[in-house]
């Protein structure tokens, strides 16, 4: 059974050429950017050098040919650092390895669980957190290695010890650890060309090279033999079987995660996204390479993801490059272990006290602050540094997930007195019991018998908030005063104990909106059940709007357009009360002969009186007005008179008007094009309207067509000679005058 995230079978290896091209030179360089990272992870775990190089090998090889990530490269990650050396200073290397089998074990229970994105739901500032307190406390450990001592096994001692350590600087290991911190933090200011070489390539080459001619004695890692003498068999550790269950689920969780971050952002820079990485069958993979590098004597590996970026943006386009990486590993391991042995151990300090700090990201503090989210990261982090990983990452998950409790379950409560003897009290949120102190507090100011407007907008209403409302409400009422209640949220207290409490659709609102769209059903009259939803809902949110209107008004529009129900003015130009002085009628025409007193009264009043700044001609598609007009049909009624006054927009059609040919341009039919001929035919018939001419003369009126899609509900402009596209800036309807003469 195939399922969305499998891979079609490849049918052969990827081609010779593209190898060569491609794969090679991309393998080459994560190689030398692997190589000093993986050495120096393993030296500041406390664990072999060769355990490193080992990882490095295990990963590239065995979870690249395995996980489902076409271009993730695994290995050795500073983020499983601190918890490897808790380990081998509690079990010892050999039972570490045995942790790192059952760990890998476990990784692969996830993978066949397939619970791979399940794990990407622990908060992003918990998991930002944690790198960032590992890269202090390998910053803090490496410390001591650069100034010629050894790291010490917790935060606590390494601040402790670090004024003993300044009085007894080596210069030779402070040299070459400051020499490599500099090349590494100028590299990023060097030009293109130059960064192609890895930096942490650089910065060690030279500082082997420094310690080769200093006159000081600078200490170096000690490998005693080639990689395949250092392999190792695990052994059983002795100790409390819970603790070392808790160690093997650390490094598989902090493994797990960091590889699926990884491989989120592989899939978003990667150029070909038509294969994305398979999440469960990369934790299997990871789970594999875990058990592997275990048994051999390997570190814990996660796939680490500024390889595997290197490994992306150096062209990489199969596994090949990455298990390629790994098998150069391994060459240089066996043939040159007289190179590794010439590293010094505080060149490899330098360097992870830089990629400890970069740990630390600036954004992720920036970001945590703007969401409300630093103390979750705080927290983390200092728990993380002077405790232990494991009990950082489940009190940053404890935080974060009390303080998105107290963000969905928090509401607010206001009272105020709007006038005498009336107040508003607004509740807005989710409404629970939490709420009851400050609801009791809040309703307490209000006096006993005074009238009151309670605005409700909640999303969740439960049986204990709802009860307190109602005694309130009750107690209200006996005293004296009225309560209106206005709801306008998705949970309404109707219904509210007809069953459990639910959170309410917040489609809501919107389908309320757009209700007086929609027919209605049963026996209830509609109007009367709209005025009733009206009052409960909307009437306190206009009543502002229209204090200031109640002694006249100042509309800015004189909008004509037609009878048709489906035009609703206000919404499609995005206006309110007061914005627009409506004239509607069959075919939204304007009788030439001025002998419609109705209209002729509307546009006197409107430009003279009302002294409006634009008059817009509105059209529809699907007229019956214009479509009874295209298809001359007689009804033997009045409607026949009244069509007459839009027989010149027929016989523009007619004769190809350039409205109608961009309209046909555009994809309408026969009747929208006469509909939108019939605008620009009635912009003409008021402009040549003494009143309207002398507005537009006098005090500059505009004059504007529209053109109302329902179908698409998108509304265009219609000139003397064309239609266009409206563009919406700054969130408002955005017209443009028509072109008349003058």
């Amino acid at each position: 059974m195939s399922t969305d995230t499998e891979q079609p079978p490849r049918t052969s290896l990827p081609g010779l050429a593209e190898l060569v091209r491609h794969d090679l030179p991309a393998s080459l360089v994560v190689f030398l950017v692997s190589l000093p990272l993986s050495i120096g992870i393993a030296v500041a775990a406390g664990a072999p050098v060769a355990a490193g190089l080992i990882a490095a090998v295990v990963g590239a090889v065995v979870a690249g040919l395995v996980g489902g990530s076409t271009l993730q490269v695994s290995g050795p990650t500073a983020s499983l650092t601190v918890v490897v050396a808790e380990s081998i200073n509690q079990f010892g290397w050999a039972a570490t390895c045995f942790i790192t089998v059952a760990a890998g074990l476990l990784q692969i229970v996830f993978g066949l669980s397939r619970i791979a994105r399940g794990a990407l739901a622990i908060a992003p500032v918990v998991v930002h957190a944690m790198l960032a307190g590992i890269g202090i406390v390998i910053a803090l450990q490496q410390v001591h290695v650069l100034l010629g001592g050894n790291s010490l096994s917790s935060s606590w001692d390494s601040l402790a010890g670090l004024p003993q350590e300044l009085r007894s600087v080596h210069g030779g290991d402070l040299a070459v650890g400051l020499l490599v911190i500099v090349i590494l933090v100028a590299w990023k200011r060097m030009p293109a060309p130059v960064r192609a070489v890895p930096g942490p390539l650089v910065a060690v080459v030279a500082a082997t090279a420094l310690a080769l001619v200093l006159p000081v004695r600078v200490e170096h890692i000690v490998l005693n033999g080639s990689l395949l003498d250092e392999l190792r068999l695990p052994e059983l550790p002795h100790g409390s079987w819970a603790t070392i269950a808790l160690m093997a689920v650390t490094i598989a969780l902090i493994a797990s995660v960091e590889t699926l971050l990884s491989a989120v952002a592989v899939d978003r820079i990667r150029q070909n996204a038509s294969r994305r990485t398979d999440l469960d069958r990369e934790l299997i993979g990871q789970g594999v390479a875990n058990m592997v590098s275990g048994l051999i004597g390997g570190l814990p590996v996660a796939a680490v993801i500024v390889r595997s970026i290197t490994n992306v943006k150096a062209g990489a386009r199969t596994r090949a490059s990455t298990m390629l990486c790994g098998l150069w590993v391994l060459l240089f391991s066996v043939a040159l272990v007289g190179v590794v042995r010439q590293i010094p151990k505080a060149a490899l300090a330098g360097l992870l006290i830089v990629v400890g700090i970069q740990l630390i990201k600036l954004a992720h503090v920036r970001r945590a602050q703007r969401t409300g989210d630093l103390i979750v990261y705080a927290a983390t982090i200092i728990v993380v540094v002077f405790w232990n990983l494991l009990l950082g990452m489940l009190v940053g998950l404890a935080l974060a997930f009390a303080l998105l409790l107290w963000r969905v379950v928090r509401v607010s409560v206001n009272a105020e007195a709007v006038q005498p003897n009336r107040w508003r009290v607004t509740v807005d949120g989710t409404f629970t019991f939490l709420a009851l102190p400050k609801l009791a507090a809040e309703l307490a100011r209000v006096p006993a018998g005074a009238d009151v407007t309670l605005e409700m907008t909640v999303d969740f209403l439960d049986h204990a908030a709802y009860d307190a409302i109602e005694e309130w409400v009750a107690g209200q009422r006996a005293g004296g005063g009225t309560v209106e209640f206005v709801e306008m949220g998705s949970v309404r207290m109707e219904g509210a104990t007809d069953g459990p409490p639910a959170r309410g659709d917040s489609r809501l609102m919107l389908n309320e909106a757009l209700a007086p769209w929609r027919r209605s059903g049963g026996d209830v009259d509609p109007i009367v059940a709209g005025v009733a939803a009206y009052h409960r809902s909307h009437a306190h949110v206009v009543r502002p709007h229209l204090d200031v209107l109640r002694d006249g008004q100042e509309p800015d529009s004189l909008f004509i357009t037609c009878a048709d129900s489906r035009i609703v003015p206000n919404v499609i130009t995005n206006s309110g009360p007061g914005d627009l002085f409506t004239i509607r009628n069959i075919g939204n025409l304007v009788p030439a002969d001025r002998q419609d007193f109705s209209m002729e009264a509307a546009l006197i009043y409107a430009l003279d009186k009302l002294a409006v700044r634009s008059v817009v001609v509105c059209g529809h598609s699907g007229c019956g007005a214009m479509a009874a007009l295209h298809s001359e049909l007689v009804t033997g009624s009045e409607l026949d008179g009244w069509l007459a006054n839009a027989r010149p927009s027929l016989e523009l059609y007619r004769l190809g008007h350039p409205v109608a040919l961009a309209a046909a341009a555009a994809g309408f039919g026969p009747v929208d094009q006469l509909g939108m001929v019939n605008v620009a035919v009635q912009l003409e018939t008021l402009y040549a309207h003494p009143v309207v001419r002398r507005g537009a003369v006098e005090r500059g009126v505009v004059l504007s067509g529209l053109f109302f899609d329902i179908a698409t509900a998108r509304v265009i402009e219609v000139t003397v000679d064309g239609i266009a596209e409206i563009g919406d800036v700054g969130g408002r309807l955005q017209t443009v005058s028509a072109v008349l003469p003058v």
